[in-house]
């Protein structure tokens, strides 16, 4: 499974399973002896893009390293309900108390694929990019970006630290100073994206020349007018025309609609922040 940070995912599953066990489970440990195996399978409960089977496997082996799991379904796969994605045997009592933590996972991060891959297909055959944003469950976002890409989806900053961001937060605290000359010079050298609202603030993004501007809640027929005015500027090595990223009130309705603009990238808050985890069932045989 390929994060950015393998240790820091770890310590997301241990922080879930502490939060879910506590001092242990008592229910599990009175009823199922200690020496007693299990088998069983993880069940899809609707059709949905297949992510994180890989993180049920951690957190299995966070209580029980002997657990043995496999996968019946790759990666970014699109199953149909009642199809068997897993399966695997080991310590009944491990499995019954990770069971919750692992199918949370699980089930969210299946949600999210799935979602992207609808936006990801609906924009086709355009070469438009879905990507994602900072809006992610605190403590997660290293997950739920994962899930985007698998989905088909691309990752937008992870954080602060990446690039500079001017959104409209920013140029309200700045006021008309920020377009003054000489903003350029600071911004030199570093990954920058400008949030305009307006074609009459898009021109002036246009002139700091950053690699991307975000046209926020913009109407398609501005878009379009961003679009041609990009396109008609000469690039050069120094300074290539920036990136167009059209953001806010994307919906499946009207994302196909909003790529046929010509921005190069669409940024969706829906896919990691409002998404409904999919159905999944762990079954004992």
């Amino acid at each position: 499974m390929n994060y950015s940070n393998e240790f820091d995912v770890k310590k997301i599953f241990i922080n879930a399973l502490k939060e879910d066990i506590r001092a242990k489970d008592i229910t599990t440990n009175a009823v199922i002896p200690k020496d007693k195996f299990a088998k069983g399978i993880i069940l899809a409960k609707e059709d949905f893009v297949v992510c994180g089977l890989a993180v049920v496997l951690s957190i299995f082996k966070i209580l029980d390293k002997n657990i043995k799991f496999k996968a019946l379904v790759k990666e970014g796969d699109f199953v149909k309900k009642g199809k068997a994605i897993a399966k695997f045997s080991g310590r009944a009592r491990s499995i019954l108390t990770a069971e919750r933590v692992a199918l949370n996972f699980l089930s969210i991060l299946c949600g999210i694929s799935t979602t992207t891959r609808k936006f990801v297909n609906a924009v086709k055959p355009l070469e438009t990019k879905i990507i994602d944003t900072r809006k992610t469950i605190p403590g997660l976002r290293i997950l739920e970006k994962y899930a985007v890409r698998i989905g088909g989806g691309f990752n937008h900053r992870m954080s602060l630290d990446e690039m500079i961001m001017i959104k409209d937060n920013h140029l309200k605290v700045l006021g008309s100073r920020f377009w003054v000359l000489g903003i350029e010079k600071k911004l030199r050298g570093i990954k920058t994206e400008i949030e305009v609202k307006t074609l009459k603030e898009f021109n002036k993004a246009l002139k700091l020349k950053p690699d991307i501007i975000m046209l926020d809640n913009m109407s398609i027929k501005g878009m379009r007018k961003a679009v041609k005015i990009r396109n008609s500027l000469s690039p050069n090595i120094q300074h290539p025309t920036p990136k167009l990223e059209a953001s806010g009130g994307i919906t499946l309705k009207n994302v196909k609609q909003v790529a046929s603009t010509g921005v190069d990238m669409i940024s969706i808050g829906a896919l990691t922040l409002s998404v409904t985890p999919v159905d999944i069932s762990l079954e004992i045989l």
